[in-house]
């Protein structure tokens, strides 16, 4: 490393936050620019460790040290390179990922990690600002053809290697815009738009297309998609929702997150002159403490809530790791996103209620919600599974005139195309698939949370890109794309 000790002189840093009331006033990305000099002073912390942990904690292998060391040392054409290797959406994961490989820092051990994230996203920052992400050409033609069935960052990705690869790919999309989940879950205060677009510009350059508006399963059948392409990549995600159906659910103001942060994402874009479900002046609850729901709470302020209160079932994460919860494993810390910052200091409290599970939602006098009852309650385990025993007493109401549930995804909504295609899938309802990335039909692979499940952005990337591989192999009996990762059996939460 270009500084060996350099973790010994200088403290983690990350960028700052805009003032809340000031980023309250639009949807931009909440973070100030960061500092170049200081950057690489951060990248200078990284360790000469021996073993880098953050390299194996990362599902794509970054070469973490290598573009750490290649920022400190201002060779930022090389960073890029570095980073490109092994990441085709570094701005996407420099953006959104919880970041598993600081959790596996070594310095992490007894100190605070490596701004990793950080130091990746200013890297394809940089990049893009120089002009040096350019189209990557197919040095020829395959002549073979290849379908992706959804545009998420599983499909992106492995319509770009494939891509690459010289063959003809085609990306189907349902909804009227590239991007899946990035474009109609992530809200703008998280990732502008723009940041994906510039990125799909690229892969248009390179030869990808895309299709929207195009439901495959309903719109195009599996015979033609058979009769099409030589290979088919269902990469659609896991998008049934988990309800909630206790007594009320029927209520008018209780809403899925997906049903709430789309629309709003087409409302800060002024796609939308309105949001039909808008948050400005009422109560507000948010079942479901994780990411979406952090997604909901950001936007539900943004909108001029009168309260917003998150409700978790969990009880709340220490603030060090436990004792069973060790290096190099990801730590399950308390965690204050910059949506819950933006919550607390309006409400002058924190805002998150944990241990608490709601049983029925109360009426008003015309059938709207109007209010949560709640129990609190106790994380148990018999037998090995967890389970939620109530506090007897601990009855409460909470008011609300709109509920959003935020509480995951039980896998892929249904198809038409998994039976005309003869998909089998597993008893969680994903779509099963053999360690080459094939389902049950050998012309049809299955990558990103269609078949792993409710996961990361990094684990989708990471899966698009090993598909991609096994697709091009299939097709030309060899291949030069890179497989990180395996498909491993992840049980749908």
């Amino acid at each position: 490393m270009g500084d060996p000790t350099g973790f010994m002189h200088h403290d983690r840093k990350t960028p700052t936050r805009r003032p809340v009331p000031v980023r309250l006033l639009d949807w931009n990305e909440v973070y100030e620019e960061f500092d170049e000099d200081e950057l690489r002073t951060q990248a200078s912390r990284c360790m000469d460790c021996g073993i880098p942990f953050c390299t194996s904690g990362c599902p794509l292998g970054n070469r973490i040290p290598d573009w750490n060391d290649l920022v400190y040392q201002d060779d930022w054409r090389e960073a890029i390179d570095q980073l490109h290797a092994t990441n085709n959406f570094p701005e996407f994961t420099g953006r959104l990922c919880p970041a598993p490989c600081e959790g596996s820092c070594v310095l992490g051990i007894h100190e605070p990690p490596v701004t990793i994230k950080q130091v990746e996203v200013e890297i394809i920052e940089r990049a893009f600002a120089e002009g040096w992400v350019e189209p990557v050409l197919a040095e020829e033609s395959t002549g073979k053809s290849v379908a992706i069935v959804g545009s998420g960052p599983a499909g992106l990705a492995a319509a770009q290697q494939l891509t690459r690869a010289g063959h003809d790919v085609i990306v189907f999309e349902r909804a009227g815009e590239i991007g899946g989940l990035l474009r109609y879950g992530i809200p703008e205060f998280k990732m502008e738009k723009h940041i994906l677009d510039r990125r799909l510009e690229q892969m248009r350059a390179e030869g990808t297309e895309f299709r929207t508006g195009v439901n495959v399963g309903v719109d195009i059948s599996g015979a033609d998609l058979d009769a099409q392409f030589d290979a088919v990549v269902l990469a659609a995600g896991a998008t049934a929702w988990r309800d909630l159906p206790i007594p009320g659910r029927e209520l008018d103001g209780i809403h899925q997150a997906m049903e709430f942060l789309p629309p709003a994402n087409s409302f800060a874009r002024g796609q939308l002159d309105a949001h039909p479900m808008d948050a400005k002046g009422l109560d507000v609850v948010i079942i479901g403490g994780g990411d979406t729901g952090a997604d909901c709470l950001g936007t539900a302020v943004r909108q001029g809530a009168k309260t917003v209160t998150q409700f978790e079932i969990m009880p709340q994460p220490p603030d060090e790791r436990a004792a069973n919860n060790p290096w190099p494993a990801w730590p399950m810390v308390m965690r204050t996103s910059s949506a819950h910052e933006e919550a607390n200091e309006l409400a002058g409290s924190d805002i998150r209620e944990y241990a608490i599970n709601t049983v029925e939602f109360v009426s008003d006098d015309e059938g709207n919600v109007s209010a949560l009852q709640t129990v609190r309650v106790e994380q148990s385990f018999h037998d090995g599974r967890m389970s939620f025993d109530r506090v007897e007493g601990s009855e409460e109401l909470h008011r609300a005139q709109l509920v959003l549930l935020a509480m995951g995804f039980l896998g892929p909504e249904d198809n038409p195309l998994y039976t005309e295609l003869g998909i089998e899938r597993t008893e969680r309802s994903a779509v099963a698939r053999t360690a080459d990335w094939v389902t049950s039909n050998e012309k049809v692979f299955a990558c990103g949370d269609v078949g792993r499940g409710q996961s990361l952005i990094v684990w989708a990337i990471a899966e698009g890109r090993s598909c991609a591989a096994a697709v091009d192999t299939m097709l030309m009996g060899s291949t030069l794309l890179p497989a990180p990762v395996a498909p491993t059996d992840m049980p749908l939460r």
